[in-house]
C-alpha cells in the first residue's frame, strides 16, 4: 500500500509517498481502508521535530515514519476480539500515538473509533477527531462556557481554534478570535464577534479581559495572559514552545493562589466519549466542520506545507480514496 512517510525531521520537503507493508489488525483492532485523513498541528510538529516534545520516542529520527492520525473510512477487516464493528462499516477516529493515518490502510483499536453518521461526508468526518475533541474539552467540559461569557481564542483560524469558535458561539458566548488579519472574514463567518490581528495588536495589552482564553499557539508569558483574564477566569494552553508550557505548569498554581485566576496546560486525552460527543454535534449540524481545502493523496506534501506555513482556515483534508472506495489521484 502507499503511505505518507518521512525518515528525518525537517521541512515538508522531507515528506514523500512510498510503498509500505499493509498492516494486519491485532485481536482488538480493525483494518480501515482510509477514504480521508485530516492534517493537524501534531502532524506539522511531527515533520519538523519542533517543539522538542515532538521528538519523544525518536530524538534523532522519527520512530514512526508514517504521518497522520485523524482518519475516516470503511472497515476492511476485524480482529478476533472486535465485537461491534463489521467489514463495510463507515467509521472515524484518531489513531493512538498520532501516527500511521496518512495511508491507504491503517489499523486502529475498535475502542478508538465511532461510526460515521450518514449525514457527514468522509472529509467532514476526518476533520473532527483531534481538533474537535480539543475544542470540546476546552470550551464545554473544562471551560464550562455559558451564555454571556467573554471568550478569546488565540489561533482561532486554525484547526482546533475554528472548532472552538463554533462551540463558544453555540454556548452563547461573546467570542474574540486572534489570528492573521487575512483570516478576519473567515472568523466572522464562523460567528466571531471580534477579530484581533496578532501582527498589529497584542491582546494581553489591549485592556480587554475574558472569562476564558484558549491559546493554541502560546508564545506570551503566563503573567501577561493572566492579566487578560477576568477575576476567576481561566486560561488554557494547548500548544506552544516547551519553555512556555513548562512555565505554565510551574507558575500556574502560584498565579491561581495569588489571583484566583486559573492558568493551566489543557491535557486532552484520546477519548472515545469526547469523539462521540463532538461527532454527534456535527451530525446534528449544530456545528459544521470548517474545511479550507481538500488535497489529493498525491499532494499530501503540499497539504502539510500549507498547514506548516499557517495559511489554513479551519481544517485541511487529504482525500486518500473516493467515497466509493477507488483510489484518489
Amino acid at each position: 500500500m502507499k503511505a505518507v512517510v518521512r525518515t528525518e525531521y525537517g521541512s515538508p520537503d522531507v515528506v514523500r509517498i512510498e510503498e509500505v507493508a499493509k498492516p494486519v489488525p491485532s485481536a482488538g483492532e480493525v483494518l480501515i481502508r482510509v477514504v480521508a485523513a485530516s492534517v493537524n498541528g501534531s502532524d506539522r510538529e511531527a515533520v519538523s521535530g519542533r517543539p522538542a516534545y515532538a521528538r519523544i520516542g525518536g530524538l534523532w529520527k522519527p520512530r514512526y515514519p508514517i504521518l497522520g492520525s485523524d482518519v475516516a473510512g470503511r472497515v476492511e477487516q476485524v480482529g478476533s476480539q472486535v465485537r461491534d464493528l463489521r467489514p463495510g462499516d463507515e467509521v472515524l477516529g484518531e489513531v493512538p500515538g498520532y501516527h500511521s493515518g496518512f495511508a491507504e490502510y491503517v489499523c486502529v483499536p475498535e475502542t478508538a473509533l465511532v461510526r460515521k453518521p450518514v449525514g457527514l461526508t468522509f472529509e467532514e468526518a476526518a476533520a473532527i477527531p483531534q481538533a474537535g475533541t480539543i475544542a470540546l474539552q476546552a470550551i464545554r467540559l473544562k471551560g464550562q462556557v455559558r451564555a454571556g461569557d467573554k471568550v478569546l481564542i488565540n489561533g482561532a483560524g486554525g484547526a482546533a481554534g475554528s472548532f472552538a469558535v463554533l462551540l463558544a458561539k453555540l454556548s452563547g458566548a461573546e467570542v474574540t478570535g486572534v489570528d492573521h488579519g487575512d483570516k478576519a472574514d473567515f472568523l466572522h463567518s464562523l460567528g466571531a464577534d471580534h477579530v484581533i490581528d496578532y501582527r498589529t495588536e497584542d491582546y494581553t495589552k489591549s485592556g480587554g479581559q475574558f472569562d476564558l482564553i484558549l491559546d493554541t499557539i502560546a508564545h506570551r508569558s503566563v503573567f501577561a495572559c493572566a492579566r487578560a483574564l477576568r477575576p476567576n477566569g481561566t486560561y488554557f494552553i494547548v500548544g506552544g514552545p516547551v519553555p512556555v508550557l513548562l512555565s505554565t505548569l510551574v507558575l500556574g498554581p502560584l498565579i491561581r493562589l495569588v489571583t484566583g485566576k486559573s492558568v493551566r496546560v489543557l491535557a486532552v486525552p484520546q477519548d472515545r466519549s469526547l469523539l462521540l460527543a463532538i461527532t454527534e454535534l456535527c451530525a446534528e449540524r449544530r456545528i459544521v466542520p470548517a474545511i479550507d481545502r481538500c488535497y489529493p493523496f498525491s499532494d499530501a506534501r503540499e497539504a502539510l506545507r500549507y498547514v506548516s506555513e499557517g495559511h489554513q482556515r479551519g481544517k485541511v483534508v487529504i482525500t486518500v480514496a473516493s467515497s466509493n472506495g477507488d483510489k484518489a489521484s
